[in-house]
């Protein structure tokens, strides 16, 4: 079965699955979605950009050195 085919019949089942079905397989791969609907436009990336400083800068948010980056990057590969 070719992956049009696959997409095709995942599509028929969601559209047609009982709503505690979909919601259940939506749990499943919340995560990779939100994961995968990052691609914003430049706008929007600027925009969040700016956001994320004023957040950094008035002190909402913490920062992270890159050591700390780096290690939370390992970490997180390490449990996968």
């Amino acid at each position: 079965m070719t992956t049009t085919e696959i997409r095709n019949k995942l599509h028929h089942y969601i559209d047609t699955a009982q709503e505690k079905k979909v919601k259940a397989i939506f749990t499943i791969i919340e995560d990779e979605i939100d994961e995968t609907s990052l691609n914003w436009d430049d706008e929007k990336f600027v925009e969040k950009l700016k956001t994320r400083e004023a957040n950094y800068l008035n002190g909402k948010n913490k920062g992270f050195t890159i050591a700390e980056s780096v290690a939370n990057a390992r970490k997180a590969l390490k449990k996968k």
